[in-house]
């Protein structure tokens, strides 16, 4: 069967199409890569680390706290993990990518546990994450908000 000239697919729509694709597995992949950086930076208590992944004008919405950006961001960081040991397991639950902005929706869990002794305070919720890619490829974090909330007993 002969395909009618006029009806042939344009080779280029199709190659710009898997261009694309590809480009959309890198940045699914990257952001993924954002994510366990960021969980495994927060487990270490690596301030550094997570400020070089947030965007300058990262905004986070915590339960019970006002939202607070980048300034905010390393006074609490830093006292929470001088008073307590944290553990945070968070499982991706799904990856959406738009264009150059990208969420995340998360499962999370987090112990809790006094440096000075004591029991763990367990937590647990979902946290939504957006992300914005940067002139030069990287995702940084540009908004977090979760819905972490004590375990019951």
């Amino acid at each position: 069967m002969a395909i009618d000239a006029d009806r042939r697919p344009d080779c280029r729509v199709i190659e710009l199409f898997w261009q694309w694709r590809l480009q959309m597995r890198s940045d699914e992949r990257a952001i993924r890569e954002v994510h366990t950086t960021w969980i495994d930076a927060v487990n270490a208590g690596d301030l550094v680390r997570l400020l070089a992944l947030m965007a300058n004008d990262v905004v986070f919405l915590n339960p019970g706290q006002a939202p607070f950006g980048r300034d905010g961001f390393p006074v609490g960081f830093s006292a929470a993990h001088q008073q307590s040991r944290i553990r945070c397991i968070s499982e991706l639950e799904e990856v959406v990518i738009v264009g150059e902005v990208a969420y995340t929706l998360c499962r999370d869990s987090l112990s809790v546990t006094p440096r000075a002794g004591g029991e763990a305070t367990e937590l647990a919720g979902h946290r939504i994450t957006i992300y914005r890619k940067q002139p030069d490829g990287r995702w940084l974090l540009a908004r977090d908000a979760n819905t972490l909330s004590p375990l019951a007993s």
